[in-house]
């Protein structure tokens, strides 16, 4: 068994929220297991219909558990979707823009927080939000996890992992390898008799596609890019499988929440949006719908269909209030606590949610590379420090309030208002308007029909822009 690394992490922010909540007793305090693919677009699933592909155990979950048929990724590529599920925040607030910007160590993570309900926590795969020594301010332990195998960015089969910054070669399909690494810190936890957090972020099915020979022979009439591809969904899907066989043989499925999704939108060519506009990289639904499933048998005890706007924001406050944590200085959160909607309980179904695509350059980060000149240091006993191999991450300030450049969208119940790429509403921004309700593929711009409208949710976004400028600039952050 693999000996668990803990490490203590504090972090503070601003505003109370949660104070109220009754503190579940251990026995009450359920696991939780948060799965998230790279790159699965919205109909890169078998339960749509869209695609050739074969997801049997994600079929399964999606018709037996929760369907979530208008879950967003809280941004159209990978990094800032990540950093949202952590936080509950609009990626943007904690400065990661696009893939490859750290996280700022500013940050209360959902690892740090639900530590203060007694929950050991780790994470397994890909990471993306900083580097992975174990020096680095925002690495996976530092950032509050107890347990990680690791990588940079994605990883692929055979690959090198850093397990709590020692990096080793590992061997084995790439999904599966992370959710092994997981059972084993699972049976550790049941062990100790202490509840888990175990986050699992595959590295499939991102880009170069090398699926393992067994899902790519289930594949063999496709061209070789896309039978790739496929299997490694069909890759996730099994590794799935496997981890839902393995918590129940291990005792503990029925009160373990296991929530799936993706961080982004399809893939061009390869992947499937469900006939949504768009792709990964852009702020049409193709770009930011995904597939997301919520298993809890325990609670959940019938299947259902869930139609209302839900976001990977929506994570970090629905477990809050799930485990009864209070974050004493919590700064301002952009997604709800869905846990009445879970619980098949009165929820309010209006939702609103800002999107912004900043626009900055993403960074690149070749995992191989990283690691691999990791543990040449580290073999030589050269070990650089963290600073020397990326950037400060908790550099915060200067931006402007009056400048909010790039592409926004924002969605109030069925309606969509999208604003054009521009550096300033001087300069020429338009605003389109999208009922999703009757045009999910938004061909249709109702703007000049429901002006009022129109102004209302602009309105809206630009005091949501301005708050995440003011996040931008460290107004939620106290000092340590």
């Amino acid at each position: 068994m693999r000996k668990l690394l803990i490490v203590l992490a504090a972090l503070v922010t601003t505003f109370d929220v949660f104070s109220s909540v009754r503190r579940l007793s251990a026995a009450e305090l359920p696991n939780i297991i948060l799965c998230m693919a790279d790159d699965q677009g919205w109909g890169d699933v078998g339960y749509y219909g869209k695609s050739p592909v074969k997801t049997p155990v994600l079929d399964e979950m999606a018709a037996t558990a929760l369907r979530f048929d208008r879950f967003y990724a809280a941004a159209p590529v990978c990094s800032p979707t990540r950093a949202s599920v952590l936080t509950g925040r609009h990626p943007n607030r904690t400065a990661v823009f696009k893939w490859g910007h750290p996280i700022r160590p500013q940050e209360t993570t959902i690892a740090e927080a639900l530590k203060k309900a007694g929950y050991v926590t780790g994470h397994f795969g890909k990471w993306h939000l900083g580097s992975c020594r174990a020096d680095s301010p925002v690495c996976p332990g530092n950032s509050g996890f107890d347990e990680w195998l690791s990588a940079p960015n994605f990883y692929e089969n055979d690959s090198l992992m850093s397990h709590n910054g020692t990096v080793i070669q590992t061997k084995g399909e790439s999904s599966q390898l992370a959710v092994d690494y997981a059972l084993d810190f699972m049976q550790e936890a049941k062990k100790q008799g202490k509840p888990f957090i175990a986050v699992v972020w595959f590295g499939s099915p991102h880009a170069p596609h090398i699926a393992a020979k067994k899902f790519l022979d289930m594949y063999s009439e496709f061209p070789k890019a896309q039978a790739n591809f496929l299997g490694e969904v069909t890759g996730i899907d099994a590794a799935v499988g496997n981890l839902r066989t393995s918590i129940r043989k291990m005792g503990i499925a029925d009160n373990t929440l296991l929530w799936y999704t993706s961080d982004n939108g399809a893939l061009p060519k390869v992947g499937s949006t469900g006939g949504l506009s768009g792709n990964k990289g852009n702020l049409l639904e193709g770009g930011i719908r995904v597939p997301a499933i919520i298993e809890w048998p325990s609670v959940v005890k019938k299947h259902r269909r869930i139609d209302l706007v839900c976001n990977t924001t929506d994570i970090y406050p629905t477990l809050l209030e799930l485990t009864g944590i209070r974050i004493d200085h919590q700064p301002v959160l952009d997604g709800r606590s869905i846990l009445p909607l879970i619980r098949d309980e009165q929820f309010d179904d209006r939702r609103e949610y800002g999107f912004w695509d900043y626009p900055v350059a993403g960074r690149g980060m070749h995992a191989d590379r990283m690691l691999a000149a990791q543990k040449a240091e580290a073999d030589a006993g050269q070990q650089k420090p963290w600073h020397e191999v990326e950037p400060d991450p908790s550099v915060v300030g200067g931006y402007s309030e009056d400048e909010r450049p790039g592409p926004a969208a924002w969605i109030d119940g069925n309606f969509k208002l999208h604003r054009t790429a521009s550096k300033t509403d001087e300069e020429g921004t338009r605003y389109l308007l999208y009922d999703l309700s009757t045009d999910a593929v938004e061909k249709h711009d109702l703007s000049q029909d429901q002006p009022e409208r129109v102004a209302a949710m602009k309105k809206k976004l630009e005091a949501w822009q301005k708050s995440v400028i003011r996040s931008l600039n460290g107004e939620d952050y106290v000092a340590k």
